[in-house]
């Protein structure tokens, strides 16, 4: 009678106590991986603006640079003057 009572009864209580630990867990991972993809959406962003902050006076330099008609120092002094994007 015990044995039938721990197959009947005592089995489908631990699988489903186990179960829902397991359930648990996964639905744990899941939320720790949304939040590292948004972490790394947000840094990836941060360094795209980096970039094109980087590319823009970049491009004022070339353009100091073969800029025949003006006096690089005074181009230079002129961007000290002009506020950064």
């Amino acid at each position: 009678m015990l044995i039938f009572f721990i197959i009947v009864v005592g089995i489908p209580v631990i699988a489903g106590v186990i179960g829902d630990v397991y359930k648990r867990h996964i639905k744990f991972k899941e939320r720790e991986l949304e939040l590292l993809g948004a972490r790394t959406a947000e840094s990836a962003a941060q360094y795209a603006a980096h970039s094109e902050r980087l590319e823009q006076r970049v491009r004022v330099l070339e353009r100091i640079v073969t800029d025949k008609g003006l006096s690089v120092s005074d181009e230079i002094e002129k961007l000290r003057d002009r506020p950064l994007n």
